[in-house]
């Protein structure tokens, strides 16, 4: 279950999402330092080395933090606002790396190992089909 003291792992996973293509766009920067400041986070000393780009996240840790933030049983809110805020990040450059569709997919797989929880995880994968057409009409 999410709750309110996760805030911070959302902006981490948020912050390795941007990294995990292997480097933060400009457009990825202004919107995590934006999401960072609202939450009151932009100075938290363990979240500073990775929003200021001084450490570089690596993607086992971004899926490590994606875990921990689902835990055990995540409900359907909790799919849906992970969903929504990597897409907002994902989308404030206007591409989709390959590696942020994995991610993506990445999602879809922890959704399908919760087997008690069968209708988030098709509404997990309606979001990510969403998201996926969002992105290939935008392309054209």
């Amino acid at each position: 279950m999410v709750t309110d003291s996760n805030v911070k792992n959302l902006v981490k996973i948020l912050i390795g999402a941007a990294w995990i293509d292997g480097r933060i766009q400009p457009e990825e920067r202004q919107y995590l330092r934006e999401i960072a400041q609202a939450k009151g986070l932009a100075t938290d000393p363990e979240i500073k080395p990775w929003l200021y780009e001084l450490v570089p996240v690596q993607p086992k840790e971004c899926y490590a933090w994606v875990r921990d933030y689902l835990g055990d049983r995540p409900s359907l809110e909790d799919y849906e606002s992970l969903i929504e805020a990597i897409s907002g990040l994902i989308y404030s450059d206007g591409d989709v790396a390959i590696e942020e569709a994995k991610l993506l997919t990445k999602l879809q797989e922890l959704g399908r190992l919760n087997d008690s929880n069968q209708p988030a995880f098709n509404a997990l994968l309606k979001q990510i089909q969403k998201l996926y057409r969002r992105w290939v009409e935008v392309q054209n």
